[in-house]
């Protein structure tokens, strides 16, 4: 496939996510495990057929790590979509890349560069007008908020986790474990919490299907597959479109409607992620998630 094809149609399908949760309206955890346990069941017989199982140690550790910090993530993000609008559950959780370069700089002393830190105060500065300056200086932040900003430190110590990993082992084969680590992972915590998992609607099945299918197997594999052949910085700088394409969706589909200082706070947010990426310009897989 074209890889610029392959982007396109994988941003598309990740869009639809917060949609699915949205309209599924059950326990958020139990949408998360159903989306990997599905993807993970419909990978499973071509990667036995294909032999895409061999993994060496390290690899093995690292894909499993990687499995548990997606699960969380994914967790974290559902339950925030619950709490407040598709769009700025989204966008929050797209502040992923600038979390990765902080933690570069803060851990390994990796020097970002000036477009970094501008990026960075820009983004910050949208995320001030989004949630409403008055909030931030009573400390009133909304709990949907708070866990979307969780979600995307998950999101970033995965992308931490798994940036080297890609280069040297089979997209197929990382999914296979990952999938297998965070399928069973938030098995372990519905049944901690007691959740019913079992007892659902065709409704709800349909969007753990959908979920499953569109958002995580097609998704993520045709993501990744594009990572392979284009920069990864033009890659990233496409993938904030999911923003867009969820909030086109969530108008859509939800009839959500967002405030004059959401969508300005969007718009600034967004930009100040794009500048932080043009300093990757001349890095070729700075990113792969």
């Amino acid at each position: 496939m074209n890889p610029k094809l392959s982007l396109v149609i994988g941003i598309l399908c990740i869009s639809f996510s917060p949609i699915f949760v949205k309209l599924a309206g059950v326990s958020p955890l139990g949408a998360a495990f159903y989306r990997v346990l599905v993807a993970w069941l419909c990978l499973v017989p071509y990667c036995i057929a294909a032999k895409k199982l061999r993994i060496n140690k390290r690899q093995l550790i690292i894909a499993l790590t990687a499995g548990v910090v997606f699960a969380l993530d994914v967790a974290v993000w559902n339950i925030s979509l619950l709490k407040i609008s598709a769009t700025v559950s989204t966008l929050i959780a797209n502040l992923a890349p600038v979390w990765v370069g902080l933690f570069s700089f803060l851990l390994f002393k990796k020097s970002s560069g000036i477009l970094f830190w501008v990026g960075t105060l820009i983004a910050i500065t949208g995320m001030i007008i989004l949630v409403g300056y008055q909030h931030i200086l009573h400390l009133e932040l909304n709990t949907g908020i708070l866990l979307a900003i969780l979600a995307s430190l998950f999101y970033a110590i995965y992308i931490m986790i798994t940036k080297n990993i890609m280069a040297g082992i089979d997209v197929f084969t990382f999914m296979f474990y990952s999938m297998l680590s965070a399928s069973m992972f938030l098995l372990l915590v519905n049944c901690f919490m007691g959740n019913d998992i079992i007892d659902y609607s065709p409704k709800v099945w349909f969007c753990f299907v959908g979920m499953g299918l569109i958002c995580q197997l097609t998704g993520w594999l045709t993501i990744n597959y594009s990572l392979r052949y284009l920069e990864s910085t033009k890659v990233a700088i496409t993938l904030l479109s999911q923003t867009v394409f969820a909030g086109l969706l969530a108008a859509f589909l939800l009839s959500e409607r967002l405030g004059a200082n959401e969508i300005i706070g969007s718009v600034i947010v967004l930009g100040g992620i794009a500048v932080t990426f043009l300093k990757a310009g001349n890095q070729s897989n700075k990113i792969v998630s």
